[in-house]
């Protein structure tokens, strides 16, 4: 017993030591940046240098390094409660609590789980009330009031509540009804899950959120389509969305799969972007689905996902995974738990590259849109434009962007757009 006690004393230390030690790296990174955007965060970059002032310049600094600041106060925080919850023995608590609501294995393990986002929820408020309403209006984003965000909290936390009570549920019924291969019709049911949710998201999900209507600019629509065409596709239809009832950031996307996609523009964009503009950013979002990014990412996600799940099936009965937390013994639920936390430890490193990858696509995509309009400056200009109305930070630090950036730098897209305009069109087409 001696022995036994202290391998696992000592498994519960090296856990510990491991996550401390990459949550450290986290904060040092988000340090690094901040401290890299104070000193050099008042240099207006040359391709901005039309368009950004040193008050713009200025407001910039200040809301990056409170944002910041804020998120780096939720994570040691968040950290505090999960250390406290896995480490301090309070998830044994939990589960026995759990146990005493249900004797059905299915009925359990739906309570554990969404015991844990209301959790999650509970303490992500106070963030969000102060983000809304403090950091951001301050710095003229916020337009929604406490009605509306309330409105959100809740019709979010119950859409939350009945898909993952349905997906845990068929979930944990396959695991009592298959105990040998499980593993491999829980993926399916993640993967058919995933690609429902992507045909009802904007008929079911989204309305509920926004309103929809058809673009309201002259002849707007008309063009997109034409893009839309020009790159070989097609797209169901063309919404604007009352964004500006919640924020004054301004952003366009892709929504839906298969004949279900279309396009989605805030109001906030249609008030600040020329046609052109608009039309630069959306050559940007079809690259994404012409070189096939979206399949490619789902394909590479599920592939993971089937080696993660298969690695869970195996490590599930392997007594030692509770030692690695300081535990005896545990339910199948907390045996998970902690195979999520130590799957995180796992995935901390490969952080930068899937950074990597997905900034790769984004310059593929930007590539596109050049040949697709023939104006590259169209793109540079959209691009400064979003910079400056979302106060975006023109100087994140080298290390930090490498690791964290799913999207290059700004000021380096924009660089190599106003290049490749300046190299003239004959020459620009052949090389976007």
């Amino acid at each position: 017993m001696p022995d036994y006690c202290s391998m696992m004393g000592c498994m519960k230390a090296i856990t510990l030591a491991i996550y401390l030690l990459l949550f450290g790296v986290s904060l040092w990174l988000k340090h690094l940046n901040i401290k890299y955007l104070k000193e050099r965060g008042h240099q207006v970059p040359p391709e901005f240098g039309k368009a950004i002032d040193s008050e713009t310049l200025r407001r910039t600094i200040a809301y990056t390094v409170k944002t910041s600041r804020l998120g780096i106060v939720a994570s040691i925080l968040n950290t505090l409660l999960l250390l406290f919850f896995l480490f301090g023995g309070l998830i044994i608590v939990y589960d026995g609590w759990i146990a005493s609501l249900s004797g059905s294995f299915v009925t359990r393990g739906v309570f554990f789980v969404l015991g844990l986002l209301y959790v999650e929820t509970i303490f992500s408020i106070p963030f969000s009330l102060y983000r809304n309403f403090n950091i951001e209006s301050r710095y003229g984003f916020n337009t929604m009031t406490g009605r509306l965000w309330l409105s959100d909290l809740l019709k979010s936390t119950a859409i939350s509540t009945i898909l993952l009570a349905g997906l845990v549920a068929v979930a944990l019924a396959l695991v009592s009804y298959s105990p040998g291969w499980w593993w491999l019709w829980v993926w399916g049911v993640f993967l058919l899950f995933s690609i429902f949710l992507m045909y009802i998201s904007p008929y079911l999900i989204e309305p509920l959120f926004f309103k929809f209507e058809p673009v309201r600019s002259d002849g707007l629509e008309e063009e997109i389509r034409a893009l839309v065409e020009k790159a070989g596709l097609k797209v169901n239809k063309v919404f604007q969305v009352d964004a500006s009832r919640r924020s004054r950031h301004s952003n366009a996307y892709f929504s839906g799969i298969g004949r279900v996609k279309r396009i989605v523009l805030f109001d906030t964009l249609l008030e600040t972007m020329s046609n052109p503009e608009i039309l630069a950013v959306l050559a940007h979002e079809l690259g994404h689905w012409k070189k096939k990014h979206v399949v490619k990412r789902i394909i590479l996600t599920e592939v993971v996902a089937l080696g993660v799940i298969f690695l869970a099936f195996k490590l599930l009965s392997w007594q030692g995974l509770l030692t690695m937390v300081g535990l005896e013994q545990g339910s199948f639920y907390v045996r998970v738990t902690i195979l999520g936390f130590l799957g995180s430890l796992l995935m901390f490193p490969f952080t930068p590259v899937l950074s990597f990858l997905s900034r790769k696509h984004e310059w593929q995509a930007d590539r596109f849109a050049c040949k697709l309009t023939g104006q590259p400056s169209d793109l540079a200009r959209a691009l400064v434009k979003l910079s400056k109305d979302n106060l975006a930070n023109l100087h994140p630090h080298p290390l930090y962007a490498a690791f964290y950036y799913s999207h290059p730098p700004v000021v380096e897209r924009v660089r190599h757009l106003q290049n490749q305009e300046a190299s003239g069109h004959s020459s620009q087409l052949a090389s976007c």
